[in-house]
């Protein structure tokens, strides 16, 4: 079995020797330990300090797609190099490396397909008491939304099985940790978790300036996954959170209707079918959503048929380069350069 390691990278020349250093080379249940650097847009010398350290594989994007799209091309590139399992960590030495057995261990004896490492966030000293408490607000939303059990669901450090990988496909521009999550919990994907060590801070956040970037951005990202995947819900509890004031207003209106003074209250029942009008309106884009919402599963689906096809006919990964070509050269076409030969021992056993 070969296991990838792979890391997104946006300017990490500096934190990048550390997190390498960290890195097993070798697992029991893994045949082979391989690392992948996807630069997303670097300026600094990611790549060649990626090298230096014995990278295997480059993914090389033109310019900064976002962390999200990294993620995504760094998957798409392990499953084309033949991975049987995937495991995702972050550049910035975060997670501790040495727990990467652990986090395989599940999907090596078979009880899952997908592995999130928690990093158990009450614990983590720099982590302020209200950026725990929205930790817990978003993770419980997420499982709610899920189905499933993760307590760290914003956690990066994570193993998927092949399967599992071939099922991702994420389309958020900003973060792929929990979208992700959301997707494994409709599907057939079996998710489980694990306590993991993280390291000492090294660095702030390039992804949040502050707090309440942080509290912003996340809870934006949340509420649209959670409409993606749930559209009827969102849009029902949002017609009733308009139709209630409606049946208050009525209700006022009929009171003094009744009592014989409805005529000085006749901006009630305007405002009252006003607000009905509204909450009909929502429940109709609800029903659309959700027609919407099944299609975008019918087309993942597609995608993930179209994902299996190209890995039978042995499509190079895209942006590829491998980690011993010196920077703009082509991938080799030899007998170990893995997809440029056209198929890999495992695409040749499955076609």
């Amino acid at each position: 079995m070969k296991l990838i390691i792979q890391i997104p990278c946006k300017d990490e020349a500096l934190q990048l020797p550390a997190t390498l250093a960290d890195l097993p080379r070798e697992i029991e249940g893994m045949d082979e330990v391989e690392w992948l650097v996807i630069d997303d847009g670097s300026t600094d010398a990611t790549i060649e300090v990626a090298r230096a350290h014995g990278v295997d594989h480059v993914v090389r994007l033109t310019n900064n797609k976002g962390l999200a799209a990294a993620f995504q091309a760094g998957l798409d590139a392990c499953l084309k190099l033949g991975a049987d399992v995937i495991v995702n960590t972050d550049a910035d030495n975060q997670y501790f490396g040495g727990d990467i057995p652990k986090l395989v261990e599940p999907i090596l004896r078979g009880h899952a397909d997908m592995v999130v490492g928690n990093r158990e966030t009450d614990q983590i000293d720099h982590f302020s008491p209200f950026k725990k408490r929205l930790q817990r607000l978003g993770s419980a939303v997420v499982r709610r939304a899920s189905g499933t059990n993760v307590p760290d669901t914003t956690s990066g450090f994570r193993a998927y099985n092949r399967e599992a990988a071939l099922q991702m496909q994420v389309v958020s521009k900003f973060t792929y940790t929990l979208e992700t999550i959301i997707q494994a919990g409709k599907m057939l994907v079996a998710v489980d978790h694990v306590p993991i060590r993280t390291n000492e801070k090294t660095r702030e956040s390039r992804l949040f300036s502050s707090t309440w970037a942080y509290v912003r951005r996340n809870a934006g990202a949340i509420f649209r996954i959670y409409a993606l995947y749930e559209p009827l819900r969102v849009f029902m509890i949002a017609a009733g959170a308009v139709a209630l004031p409606a049946a208050v207003v009525w209700a006022r209106f009929l009171y003094f209707f009744f009592s014989g003074e409805g005529e000085g209250h006749i901006q009630s029942l305007i405002l009252g079918s006003t607000l009905i009008v509204i909450a009909v309106q929502l429940v109709a884009l609800g029903v659309v959503a959700d027609i919407l919402a099944a299609n975008r599963t019918l087309q993942q689906r597609t995608l993930e048929r179209v994902r299996r096809v190209e890995l039978n006919m042995g499509i190079e990964p895209s942006h590829y380069e491998p980690a011993t070509a010196p920077t703009g050269h082509a991938p080799t076409t030899g007998a170990d350069s893995g997809p440029a030969t056209g198929k890999s021992e495992r695409t040749q056993v499955r076609a």
